[in-house]
């Protein structure tokens, strides 16, 4: 009796250490649409990054989520310590159909498609130029990271990729970005991937339960814009938001008369037309919200004084009835798409977005990296 007890514990004990590795173990299902709901996301704030705490952190931006019972609220940005070898690909809102759908962000060994949003600090809409991974280590890109030189010291500096963008639109879709995945963005979401860490998951747990990251309270302009390290919102580590990014309208419905069925929303490429033979991608074929095209790449959205596309205040609005309607590798360096790089005084440091194709392979760091880079490069941001 007492060796049939003792097996059963033995099998217990098993079980519950295969659970933590079977949820860790990478997942090669699609990304799929988490929370539907008809009334749209306010524009990104603007705030500025706060400093790397160490080697190893990735930066993992800032977006609205949704609770039913009090609408849109702030995750704010936030440093994270990174699988080894992978990129957090950031999750974004897409707008189908009349409904805004929330596809969830995950980490894998590319950067894939995050609807085109320029969310800043290296995630301009397209890849990632913030830093690569090199022999199992990260290195940063202190033209768009805002790292400390003297404690790390994996670092390079890549201003070809910088040029200028003023969006703060926070969805994709009717009204905000006009970006289609690429087929490699599209390929990139199929590959075995991680969900968000439990401390991503906890962090943005704590926001939901903080009043003043509510969009109701803080009208977009959040006092916790970004964070040091993830659910810390209170310190010297903590960035509040200099400013909203458009004007805010608060929704005419309550948040439990936006809710929309979560099979109401799709995903943006399962209508959309892929590139044609010729190889163009498909983001050049549509327009950017409100430049008639969309950039290759951008700086940071915290130097804009123009919020947005005129109509990216309707995203805050219901909506009476439905209306019809790159990538970076891990180990592959920002590849230079503009010859008018910017070279700001630290004040007015530009954020950039990475350029629609990265380099296939990897290449040593630039000329003119060295550890002695300091704030002169950093880049402030929203």
């Amino acid at each position: 009796m007492k060796l049939h007890r003792a097996i059963d514990f033995l099998a217990f004990g098993l079980l519950l250490l295969m659970i933590p590795a079977a949820l860790s173990t990478p997942s090669s299902a699609e990304v799929g649409i988490g929370i539907s709901v008809r009334v749209g996301p306010p524009a990104l704030p603007v705030y500025e990054q706060p400093i790397c705490p160490g080697p190893g952190y990735l930066w993992t931006p800032g977006y609205w989520a949704w609770s039913d019972g009090d609408g849109y609220y702030w995750v704010p940005g936030t440093w994270v310590v990174a699988p080894a070898g992978m990129l957090w690909t950031p999750g974004y809102w897409g707008r189908n159909g009349g409904v805004y759908g929330w596809h969830a962000g995950y980490w894998g060994p590319h950067i894939g498609f995050y609807g085109g949003v320029n969310y800043g600090f290296g995630y301009g809409g397209v890849g990632f130029v913030g830093g690569e991974w090199r022999h199992g280590a990260f290195f940063y890109n202190t033209a768009v990271m805002h790292v400390d030189t003297v404690h790390v010291t994996n670092v390079y500096v890549n201003r070809t990729v910088v040029v200028r963008n003023e969006s703060h639109v926070s969805f994709n879709g009717e009204g905000g970005v006009r970006a289609r995945p690429s087929r490699e963005e599209e390929s990139y979401r199929r590959e075995p991937h991680r969900a968000a860490l439990a401390e991503q998951t906890r962090h943005e747990h704590a926001a939901s339960r903080n009043r003043e990251l509510f969009a109701s309270a803080n009208h977009g302009r959040p006092t916790v814009a970004a964070t040091g390290r993830p659910g810390e919102f209170k310190g010297h580590g903590v960035v509040a938001a200099k400013s909203a990014g458009a004007p805010y309208h608060a929704p005419r419905v309550s948040p439990k008369e936006a809710r929309a069925p979560a099979g109401e929303a799709k995903h943006p490429a399962s209508e959309a037309k892929h590139a044609s033979a010729e190889g163009k991608h498909p983001a050049s074929e549509g327009k950017h919200a409100a430049e008639g095209k969309r950039p290759a790449v951008d700086k940071h959205p915290a130097l804009d004084k123009h919020p947005g596309p005129k109509d990216s205040h309707a995203a805050n609005r219901p909506l009476a009835a439905p209306s019809k309607s790159n990538s970076s590798h891990a180990a592959s360096a920002p590849r230079p798409v503009s010859a008018h790089a910017q070279n700001q005084p630290h004040e007015k440091q530009p954020h950039v977005q990475a350029a629609p194709k990265a380099s296939p392979k990897a290449t040593p760091a630039p000329a003119r990296e060295n550890s002695a880079s300091r704030a002169g490069n950093h880049d402030k941001k929203r």
